[in-house]
């Protein structure tokens, strides 16, 4: 016994390939041939059907036919064409399948074949009401889960997904940046970055000539500068009446006297804020000295709605300008500056913080500005420094 599945075997809903026959009362009559005379149908199915030929037929020959139906005692025709399949000439017996059926002409016979294997009586108004309907429906999927997509098609279909949903995931990513940056990064007005100063001052009113350059070292003790200064000035709060003569003060005023100022420090000349051979007024800056080896400091300016986010020992990232990457800092120091003195008007002070940086920064960065950011949310610092142990 054969048990072997055949896999071609289709259920007729989907693909018409097996057909149920049944014996319907049905007359054939050829339009190619109005001569021939009509043939009696055996059998019928919505994919052919079996006719007794009084003439002989051809296997492989097309005609177009009439199919002629007694319904109601009136008389239904259909225009079929269908090709001869299979011929016995010994008993005329053909067998004969539809070609390129209409959709209405695959209703009529579908409704004619389930209504007589039903027992139901074929009436006219049902035939009607049946062509009426729309009776098909949309093909169905395939069930093995192969697409009837090309290559190309399908390709174009991922490579289109992952198009979208790149441009989602950005989108998301956007919109999380924005709102992270609205709720947890605070960002300085100004920053710079500063080293501790000395001043150096004139002693008198008089003139100065330099002796040190900018940017240069010196020692402590060291001259840095010699200035001289008129005779009247050094004793103008010495002068007696005999002094006040106009000659006597006439000649102290043509006297010069020179002095010398020396560095306080271990320095580095950061400044010299009095050109040589200028005029100086008593007290009056001269020189900026950075005491040497210190350690540069960031200094920035954050509006005082900040409030939070620069504390004192509030940890920040900074960017010095000329650098392609953040460092770190924590802020050391932090005090009320008025808005007077940075010519705002928009709220009534801000807050000065002084961050002392993690690693040291070059003394010849100062006065280089520097974008200074405070991030308050969730920190990931201790995956990558993980990460970075394990070598990955």
């Amino acid at each position: 016994m054969n048990t072997a599945v055949n896999d071609n075997v289709v259920h007729e809903s989907e693909a018409q390939r097996q057909h149920v026959r049944v014996r319907i009362p049905a007359k054939l009559s050829y339009n190619t041939d109005p001569n021939r005379e009509t043939d009696a149908i055996e059998d019928l199915s919505a994919g052919g059907f079996c006719l007794l030929a009084k003439q002989p037929l051809r296997v492989g020959e097309v005609h177009h036919g009439s199919l002629q139906f007694l319904i109601d005692n009136l008389k239904l025709a259909i225009d079929v064409e269908f090709q001869v399949r299979w011929y016995d000439p010994d008993n005329g017996r053909a067998g004969c399948q539809f070609q390129n059926l209409e959709q209405r002409q695959i209703t009529f016979l579908r409704h004619l074949i389930i209504s007589h294997l039903a027992g139901e009586l074929v009436t006219v108004d049902g035939v009607l009401n049946t062509l009426q309907r729309d009776n098909f429906t949309k093909e169905r999927k395939h069930k093995d889960g192969v697409s009837s997509m090309s290559a190309f098609g399908r390709l174009r279909a991922v490579v289109f997904s992952l198009g979208i949903f790149l441009l989602g995931l950005v989108a998301f990513g956007l919109i999380f940046k924005s709102v992270y940056g609205m709720y947890f990064v605070s960002h300085a007005e100004s920053g710079v970055v500063s080293l501790p100063s000395v001043n150096v001052t004139m002693p008198r009113d008089g003139t100065l000539q330099s002796l040190v350059q900018v940017h240069g070292e010196v020692a402590k003790g060291a001259p840095l500068a010699s200035f001289s200064t008129s005779m009247l000035d050094m004793l103008k709060d010495h002068l007696d009446d005999q002094l006040l003569q106009p000659a006597k003060v006439e000649e102290l005023f043509g006297k010069q006297v020179s002095g010398t100022l020396t560095s306080p420090c271990d320095c580095i000349v950061s400044q010299q804020l009095v050109p040589d051979g200028q005029h100086a007024s008593k007290s009056a800056v001269i020189f900026q000295l950075v005491p040497r080896n210190s350690q540069a400091n960031v200094e920035a300016h954050f509006d005082y709605r900040h409030f939070d986010a620069v504390k004192p020992g509030a940890r920040v990232k900074f960017q010095v300008a000329g650098e392609d990457s953040f460092r770190k800092g924590q802020i050391v120091s932090s005090s009320i500056i008025s808005s007077q003195n940075l010519n705002r008007e928009d709220s009534p002070s801000d807050i000065w913080v002084k961050i002392k940086p993690d690693a040291p920064l070059s003394s010849e960065w100062e006065g280089r500005p520097v974008e200074v950011i405070s991030d308050r949310g969730p920190s990931l610092d201790w995956l990558f420094d993980k990460a970075v142990a394990r070598g990955l």
